[in-house]
């Protein structure tokens, strides 16, 4: 046994769930693993987040606590060794909002005009205190992955000029929208990290939380564009319009003005996706997500059609390459070439 086993075995005993069944679930693009514990007609989840692998268990803490705080369904932590980066934390069940909505499809509107309910009231509650910045200039740095690792692999020269250029247009977007609040967003609010708890009350609460470690004070749309634009599954267009003009109609905002808001938000997090997509498999040895470019692609296509968004289109199709087959296999064949820059 190793030494990271007998942490875990010794976590698990003195939290007594030590004779507890184990069985693997599926991870993330992180270095966690999470194995579903079964003792006794009890369940719950073990996560393995080793720490000398750069993992840190206590943001999670402090997120979920403070969820649960305000009324929403984030996992209890039934208890927790942050040195070792280990927490035994509530199982959610299985009911992915991915999952759900591949065996119902009809469902799709309740659900996702549920988690928009479950982001109105994350917004309305006063954000947790020394929450990170997610605001203009970091989400304008890190678009700029879609140029250091996507544009890097294809192998585009002048990538500094490009991003640079989309750096700008990216400014210049953002300063053209209407003035907004800073609110939380969890960042990785998309179909494989919700869960649908329709037994739960009130309609915010139906929402189960996963991954969101990361969060952050950032704009209202992120995490709405987030599921509207979820690159792992498309949504119908009738149901992102539906979830943005909830929104707009409950915060009472103009609908068209968020209408854009939204498009420049989800480009962002678009060109950001495609360097994260494209690190995952020349530094961290993770191909698979290179499958997923296109879709990303086809989302930050569509997101730049908005009327507004002229100068950023522009300043991307100069700059970043289209994905095709030939760059898509390129970005493949350096799988875990390239060192951090």
């Amino acid at each position: 046994m190793t030494d990271r086993a007998e942490r875990i075995m010794d976590f698990l005993s003195d939290a007594g769930w030590g004779l507890a069944k184990r069985t693997p679930l599926a991870g993330d693009a992180s270095n966690r693993r999470y194995e579903r514990l079964l003792l006794g007609g009890r369940h719950a989840v073990l996560m393995d987040a080793p720490p000398e692998k750069g993992e840190d268990v206590r943001p999670f803490v402090q997120i979920a606590e403070y969820l649960i705080g305000i009324g929403l369904s984030a996992p209890v932590i039934f208890a927790r060794d942050a040195k070792n980066g280990l927490l035994l934390i509530e199982d959610l069940g299985d009911d992915l909002f991915s999952s759900v909505t591949a065996a119902a499809p009809d469902l799709e509107r309740e659900l996702y005009v549920a988690a928009t309910d479950t982001l109105i009231a994350l917004h309305r509650a006063d954000p947790p205190p020394n929450a990170p910045d997610y605001g203009v200039e970091t989400m304008t740095a890190v678009a700029g992955l879609s140029s250091d690792w996507y544009a890097m692999g294809c192998g585009i020269d002048g990538t500094d000029t490009g991003k640079e250029a989309i750096a700008q247009a990216l400014r210049n977007a953002f300063a053209m929208l209407p003035e907004w609040n800073p609110v939380l967003v969890l960042r990785d609010f998309h179909a494989e990290n919700l869960l649908w708890l329709p037994e739960r009350a009130p309609q915010a609460a139906k929402v189960g939380l996963l991954d969101f470690q990361d969060a952050g004070m950032g704009h209202p749309a992120y995490d709405l564009m987030s599921l509207a634009h979820d690159v792992r599954r498309m949504v119908q267009p009738e149901t992102r319009q539906a979830m943005i003009e909830h929104y707009a109609q409950v915060q009472t905002l103009d609908v068209g003005s968020f209408t854009k808001a939204c498009a420049t938000v989800s480009a962002q997090r678009n060109l950001r996706i495609l360097g994260v997509f494209a690190r995952l498999s020349m530094h961290f040895g993770k191909p698979r997500y290179v499958d997923i470019i296109p879709a990303v692609w086809s989302n930050l296509m569509h997101d730049l059609a908005h009327p507004d968004l002229t100068l950023l289109r522009d300043a991307v199709s100069t700059h970043l390459p289209e994905p095709t087959p030939a760059r898509l296999n390129r970005l493949k064949d350096l799988c875990v070439t390239a060192p951090m820059p």
